[in-house]
């Protein structure tokens, strides 16, 4: 399933790689064991990772799948020109692709490759909004959100939670 798993600090991360490309990454709770990878792209992502988890300012430089439809690459392509430490709004990001905020969400809930395309910079108006496509107000990947704004530098959502359930 995947070709290597990565433990980091937020949980760990699952790598897909087909021949010279990188698939999909995932995020995957601690409790999944590390994965030592199966091949040299594998390698290669896992290093990759462990380095923009001791400094936020690492550029990533991976071959990744060409996926999503034409407006999904168009949302991801603004999203990755969000400065490390800064967020924009789902409704920032709908203006300047000129869309609407829930369809810039279900893009971001369609990313394949979190951390590469860092869709933890875009918060909802009123708050932190989802994350990974999930509507899990409170649990494990609105806490890996929290993690990666706060390791970038941008403490405001490092303890807000959404809901008071």
């Amino acid at each position: 399933m995947f070709a290597a798993i990565v433990s980091t600090p937020f949980g760990a991360l699952g790598i897909r790689t087909g021949g010279a490309i990188v698939s999909e990454l995932v995020y995957l709770p601690a409790s999944f064991a590390a994965k030592a990878p199966t091949d040299g792209l594998a390698e290669r992502v896992a290093r990759q990772v462990e380095r923009y988890c001791l400094d936020p300012d690492f550029t990533f430089d991976l071959p990744l799948a060409q996926v999503g439809s034409p407006f999904q690459r168009k949302v991801w392509e603004a999203i990755q020109a969000i400065p490390r430490g800064e967020v924009r709004t789902y409704g920032e990001i709908a203006r300047f692709v000129g869309s609407m905020p829930r369809a810039v969400g279900q893009a971001c809930g369609a990313n394949y490759f979190p951390l590469v395309i860092p869709c933890h910079r875009v918060t909802g108006a009123q708050g932190l909004g989802g994350f990974a496509g999930s509507d899990d107000r409170n649990g494990f990947t609105l806490d890996v959100k929290r993690w990666l704004l706060a390791h970038e530098g941008h403490r405001e959502y490092a303890w807000q939670q959404t809901t008071l359930l």
